[in-house]
């Protein structure tokens, strides 16, 4: 049973993480996006490099503290877990999870803020492509940013079990207010 209960927090924890960390990285990559797009820089090339450099900042931010944090509760409720029981668990299950669980969560925590900029990034990268294009590479990654972000509400909803539109609605107004404080701050 406490191998389920540790499984199952594992699981919840890495969901909560990959929502924060997510909503994070899509935040951080829309007002970076905003801040260009606001002062009219085209230098897809300057802006493909710092958003890459903040995507991995956060990815590898998230990954590390992660491991750090969820490592050193786990060896705590191990410890504790072996106190209680006055019993040697070095070789048992729990101590598999234990250091199992916050690699997972890591990865988790570390990849969600990556992927989700790289998405939110990936239009201001293929802008070769998109030469003929009728949107702008700039409006397109801030409309996925948008959308990834209202997904993420979508999800909240889900989870919290409360209506997934308001949820949705929410976290693009949060998106929405950003932008219009990016705005205001970096135009003349």
């Amino acid at each position: 049973m406490k191998l389920f209960s540790q499984l199952k927090t594992g699981h919840n924890i890495a969901r909560r993480y990959f929502v924060v960390n997510g909503f994070d990285g899509a935040l951080t990559m829309l007002g970076i996006i905003v801040g260009f797009y606001a002062s009219n820089s085209t230098s897809y090339t300057v802006v493909i490099n710092a958003c890459l450099g903040a995507a991995m900042a956060l990815g590898i931010s998230g990954l590390t503290s992660a491991y750090i944090s969820e490592q050193a509760e786990r060896k705590k409720e191990l410890l504790d877990l072996e106190q209680a029981m006055i019993q040697d668990l070095s070789e048992s299950r729990h101590k598999k999870l234990s250091q199992s669980i916050p690699v997972f969560i890591a990865i988790v925590n570390g990849s969600s803020p990556f992927i989700i900029s790289l998405l939110i990034l990936s239009p201001i990268f293929f802008s070769d492509y998109l030469i003929n294009a009728a949107i702008d590479p700039f409006e397109l990654s801030i409309v996925i940013a948008f959308s990834l972000l209202f997904l993420l509400g979508v999800f909240l909803g889900k989870i919290s079990q409360t209506f997934w539109l308001w949820s949705g609605v929410r976290t693009l107004l949060i998106a929405l207010v950003t932008t219009a404080l990016i705005f205001f701050v970096t135009t003349d």
